[in-house]
């Protein structure tokens, strides 16, 4: 396994999951003061004021949205068994479908292609919400796989949110009770019946401690424990039917990308994961004031069920709450650049889905994360070898990239590298041609994806999740600030990572030349290396030298159509012979069988005859 993709990526709740921004509430007025729990009108809705009529509808009509298929209190195998494979065989026919010229009315261009995968993208993020749960995870999961999929899926799939119906208080209390073995009354002052948000893992609800303390509590949807059981053991036969198919199978480690889901969808259902990551998120930022997380109150929680305390404060994404409080919209987008950075490059540890609702500012103007089950982490090893991925970067050295990008597993190596080191240089050559920062974290991420979608690159989630988060920061920021740039944010990291990797200036003609010496003894001393490996690949018998030649190639093809054309022209004459002999013998059925291959077999050859004159007019 790569070295990237054996960084921990601890799944949450969700990516998009239990929303925790409703939960922990807005202080649009700017004040925290906690809330009666004794009014069921409180709002998880952003800018909506308590005893709302119209909060109190939309929440009606959160809770009784229609019920998904999924949603019910047993699941049958074999019914889920049909709905799932369903899904996949319309999903292989649609695929089979796209390169087809017919299917397009006669007229196949890039427009109508590319409209046709953003269409069928609308259509698979639908239909993976009404199969339920797993299949919202294993969405969620494909959207940072841009090496597997187009980028119209990911950007699709990226948008899947899970907002369901919300179960009954009757199941929240069983579920409490079950976990923490007392009755709700002992456990918790007040409990709110009615959820705050609701999600397919699970439902989020207002309480209060008896000690007095303001808190949320998370609690698990039943059954999920069954309905992952059997949905993955239909996953594995899909898994298995992709690895072994000729054309999906080659190159893509399917029966591994399967095992990687069923890890990250077991621990999603574990609470006490999404605890143990905001502890340690917290640890992180104890020294900084600007950064609140919530407490785990452990005593109230469970593998089904976790407290956590209740941080109110305004979405970053409201602007106008902002303005409303007096808060500096352009500090809050340089500190949440700054936060995140420090997550990245200093701890190691970050938080893998700061979308807007996950990020709340208090009225002293702090920043307050929510959610913390979805958590990447890059270990020192691996931090080490994105050093040199950054300084051949920096220096346009497209063999240095690869080679670092082939050390930590987000590329393979394959015969033939001369396409994957232009499509590197290509992107070298743009990304360097303007000055940092006025650069674009979503162009340049589109641009990868783009370069990486057929190509033997094999980006990992931790790559995908951090590229998300600069793009998901910096639209935010822009938000915030209209003149905030994301890499204008990042210099001042950007060159204290080169700095760490390279002692001198990394902007003066020492630096310069510290890194060439560095580059040059790293050569130098992998040199003997190299050439035992290659002496041990001559002895082994395993190099090759391949010579191709494009006129030899144009003429082996043009000789394999002749055959085949040759083999058409004799099975048209000997059936139309074998229709014509049993025509006049009687044989009427018989006869129109023959005639019908004849026919076949025609209009194969007309086919071929044709393919082989426009491969006859090209250069």
């Amino acid at each position: 396994m790569s070295a990237l993709s054996r960084e921990s990526i601890s799944p949450s709740t969700s990516p998009a999951a239990v929303n925790l921004k409703g939960s922990y509430g807005e202080a649009a007025n700017g004040s925290n003061a906690p809330k009666p729990l004794a009014s069921s009108s409180y709002s998880p809705y952003p800018n909506d004021s308590q005893g709302d009529s119209l909060t109190q509808k939309k929440h009606q009509k959160h809770v009784t949205d229609k019920a998904y298929r999924w949603n019910q209190k047993s699941y049958s195998r074999h019914k889920r068994f049909r709905d799932i494979w369903s899904f996949v065989l319309k999903l292989m026919a649609a695929r089979w479908l796209y390169n087809k010229a017919w299917s397009y009315g006669g007229v196949m261009n890039d427009e109508k292609k590319a409209a046709r995968r953003r269409r069928l993208a609308v259509w698979i993020r639908e239909t993976l919400l009404e199969l339920g749960p797993t299949f919202i995870k294993v969405g969620q999961l494909f959207s940072t796989r841009a090496d597997l999929f187009p980028i119209e899926y990911v950007e699709e799939l990226s948008k899947l949110q899970d907002k369901v119906p919300a179960f009954s208080y009757e199941k929240v209390r069983e579920i409490v009770e079950a976990d923490l073995g007392k009755p709700v009354p002992e456990l918790y002052k007040n409990f709110d019946p009615i959820p705050l948000a609701a999600a397919s893992l699970g439902q989020v609800h207002r309480a209060q401690l008896h000690s007095g303390d303001e808190v949320v509590v998370k609690v698990q949807r039943p059954g999920l424990h069954k309905l992952f059981t059997i949905d993955l053991a239909i996953l594995k036969g899909i898994a298995r039917y992709f690895q072994n198919h000729p054309e999906w199978g080659r190159g893509r480690e399917w029966m591994g990308i399967y095992e990687e889901c069923c890890r990250i969808l077991w621990l999603e259902i574990d609470y006490l994961n999404e605890g143990r990551n905001a502890d340690k998120f917290r640890r992180n930022f104890r020294n900084e004031d600007w950064v609140q997380v919530p407490r785990v109150y452990w005593r109230y929680s469970s593998p089904q069920v976790l407290t956590l305390q209740y941080l109110p404060g305004i979405k970053i994404s409201h602007y106008e709450s902002l303005e409303a409080a007096g808060l500096d919209r352009g500090r809050l987008a340089r500190l949440g650049a700054q936060a995140y950075l420090h997550q990245l490059l200093n701890d190691g540890f970050f938080h893998a889905d700061p979308h807007p609702g996950n990020i709340a500012v208090s009225p002293e103007g702090a920043l307050v994360f929510y959610d913390f089950g979805m958590m990447g982490q890059v270990l020192p090893l691996t931090r080490q070898k994105l050093m040199q991925t950054f300084l051949g970067v920096a220096q346009k050295d497209a063999e240095q990239v690869m080679t670092s990008l082939i050390d930590l597993g987000a590329l393979t190596q394959v015969e033939d590298m001369g396409p994957v080191r232009r499509s590197v240089q290509y992107i070298l050559d743009n990304f360097m041609d303007q000055p940092f920062e006025q650069q674009s974290v979503g162009a340049i991420s589109d641009d990868l994806y783009a370069i990486a979608y057929d190509q033997p690159f094999r980006f990992p989630a931790t790559f995908t999740f951090v590229m998300r988060a600069f793009t998901t920061l910096e639209g935010v920021g822009k938000g915030l600030d209209p003149e905030f740039n994301f890499m204008e944010a990042a210099k001042p990291f950007a060159a204290q990572l080169m700095a760490n990797g390279t002692p001198s200036d990394p902007n003066g003609l020492l630096g310069d030349l510290g890194r060439q010496a560095a580059q040059v003894s790293s050569t130098a001393l992998g040199l003997p290396r190299r050439i035992e490996d290659t002496l041990e690949k001559l002895e082994r018998g395993d190099i090759r030298v391949r010579v191709r030649s494009i006129e030899t190639d144009r003429i082996l093809r043009r000789m394999s159509g002749a055959n085949m054309a040759t083999n058409y022209t004799m099975l048209v004459g000997a059936f139309t012979l074998s229709a014509t002999i049993l025509f006049v013998a009687d044989h009427v059925w018989l006869a129109a069988i023959a005639a019908a291959i004849a026919v076949f077999a025609g209009f194969a050859l007309v086919r071929l005859l044709m393919q082989l004159g426009r491969a006859e007019r090209m250069p």
